[in-house]
């Protein structure tokens, strides 16, 4: 199944943070979100071999963060430019 997903089909991530936005003028108070998205093998990949190297949760953070960017926020470069999750 893990190899499936770093080779093939990606897998799909779900998340609960706090998302807030840093532009003047916004209405969006920051609060806790929780989003589900699909992320592309590359990621599922670089994250499998990440956890084999034992790496732990938080140092796997950036990773999520852009793969949730790409996916959720930016639609793959479609929308959104300029946008970051940390």
């Amino acid at each position: 199944m893990r190899e499936r997903a770093a080779t093939f089909s990606g897998m799909m991530v779900e998340v609960a943070a706090y998302f807030g936005f840093t532009c003047s003028g916004s209405s969006d108070d920051g609060c806790e979100r929780f989003i589900s998205t699909p992320i592309p093998p590359t990621y599922a990949s670089q994250i499998f071999q990440m956890q084999e190297a034992g790496a732990t949760e938080e140092d796997l953070h950036p990773v999520f963060a852009e793969a949730i960017t790409e996916s959720y926020f930016t639609d793959w470069g479609t929308r959104a430019d300029g946008l970051r999750a940390d």
